[in-house]
């Protein structure tokens, strides 16, 4: 399962970019949360028992819900601008690095960090300082490489806090469930607000980016679906690890369809950042 969430979510991240640049960021993101909204509206429809279990949960369960929602959609376009400016082989590993951030908030809270896990941390730095060093100044599919890297840690830090969040405080009363339709919810709400000032923002794109959109979401969903079962049947820690294979599949991906290519140093920065990441989660 650990392994099947890698593929979908490298995937995902694959095709977050190709829907970015052909219909626009934020129209992409809106589309894929709509999809996803939908679904899981029908799955909780067919399923009320996980309705039944996050009534019990408290008001204050639910704010940190919200909260974590809004980060992730807060993730989801960060990630999509960096995919549309910078090269697959680079966003993807970088955003691996959310388990710093998830990391360093449990720190911050109370948790006790061992030796490994600060190596870990600044290793995933030392790897984003050498990664953002480029010669080639024609990258593919991209304006500048620096802001395609910043948004990428941008949406690390987004989605290693709603992680964190989540972990600590919901997931434990809502459920992946609940919390995912609440993702989605919050998501579609925010980004209805934002395409409606959008010339043609709720037009339905082109058949082909269709297909593109709704397999980006779909994967997405099935990424989780799959980290969720294995978790429950298997081990968190070793489902968490192998499923942040998915930056390394992405940047895979990018090299097969794009020929991206990096250089030494880049790469270098690439892998430190993977392995870093991989560790971290397997400490975690």
């Amino acid at each position: 399962m650990g392994l099947l969430a890698a593929v979908l979510w490298g995937g995902t991240d694959f095709l977050v970019g190709l829907n970015a640049r052909a219909v626009g960021v934020k129209r992409a993101v809106f589309f894929g949360q709509a999809l996803g909204f939908c679904i899981m509206s029908l799955l909780l429809v067919a399923f009320p028992a996980f309705i039944v279990k996050s009534m019990s949960a408290s008001l204050q369960v639910w704010l940190f819900g919200v909260v974590a929602a809004a980060l992730t959609v807060s993730g989801a376009l960060a990630l999509s601008k960096a995919f549309a400016l910078g090269k697959a082989s680079i966003v993807a590993p970088l955003v691996t690095s959310y388990g710093v951030v998830t990391t360093l908030l449990s720190w911050a809270s109370g948790e006790q960090i061992s030796l490994l896990q600060l190596l870990c941390i600044a290793l995933c730095v030392v790897g984003v300082v050498l990664s953002s060093l480029h010669s080639d100044a024609k990258i593919p599919h991209s304006i500048h490489a620096s802001r395609s890297i910043a948004y990428a840690l941008l949406a690390a830090c987004f989605y290693g806090t709603s992680f964190w969040l989540q972990g600590q405080f919901v997931l434990p009363a809502l459920g992946p469930v609940m919390m995912l339709w609440l993702a989605y919810l919050i998501g579609l709400f925010v980004l209805v607000l934002i395409v409606l000032r959008l010339e043609d923002g709720l037009k339905v794109p082109a058949l082909k980016n269709c297909l593109t959109l709704t397999g980006a979401s779909l994967m997405n969903l099935g990424g989780f679906s799959a980290f969720a079962w294995g978790a429950v049947a298997g081990s968190v820690s070793v489902v968490t690890v192998i499923s942040t294979l998915s930056g390394g599949i992405a940047a895979i991906l990018g090299y097969v369809f794009f020929k991206e290519r990096l250089g030494k140093i880049p790469m270098l920065g690439v892998v430190l950042v993977l392995v870093g990441a991989f560790v971290l989660h397997l400490k975690t």
